[in-house]
């Protein structure tokens, strides 16, 4: 990350979510990262900079405000990492940041994610959009208790 950050100043913070970041939880071999750009307009013209390092920028990719870039990798182009970029200090970026916490803190939900998640897995393995959207409901109950400071 400390790569990325001198290669990007725009990005001001980079922090790591998804469950790769939950200790002890299934996860895919996929690092999600967040960053906290100092602007859109900023992390825009750093365009060519994230590309220099390996990264495909996909745009607002369906999410208004983001900027969703991803890395593969270059021997077996597999999926690598996954980079969503925000204005530094979004409602977006507190909502990533106190799911992960709230579930780094709670071993006993983190378990129940990661059930949840091998559940929809088995109902969906073929679509990754469908996968999604079977964890909504669950990752949008314990974001609510999350951001309420449960």
């Amino acid at each position: 990350m400390d790569k990325l950050r001198a290669a990007v100043p725009a990005l001001v913070e980079i922090d790591h979510i998804g469950s790769t970041s939950i200790p002890g939880i299934c996860a895919k071999p996929i690092l999600d990262l967040l960053g906290a750009g100092s602007g859109i307009a900023a992390l825009d013209a750093s365009r060519a900079a994230f590309e220099a390092m390996g990264y495909a920028w996909r745009g607002e990719y369906g999410l208004a405000g983001r900027r969703y870039l991803t890395k593969d990798d270059p021997a077996s182009g597999e999926r690598r990492i996954q980079l969503h970029c925000y204005n530094h200090g979004s409602s977006e970026i507190i909502r990533h940041l106190a799911f992960r916490d709230l579930l780094r803190a709670d071993p006993q939900l983190a378990s129940e994610y990661c059930q949840m998640k091998r559940g929809c897995a088995r109902l969906h393995s073929d679509d990754s959009h469908t996968y999604a959207d079977c964890k909504d409901a669950w990752i949008k109950r314990v974001e609510a208790m999350a951001l309420a400071g449960r």
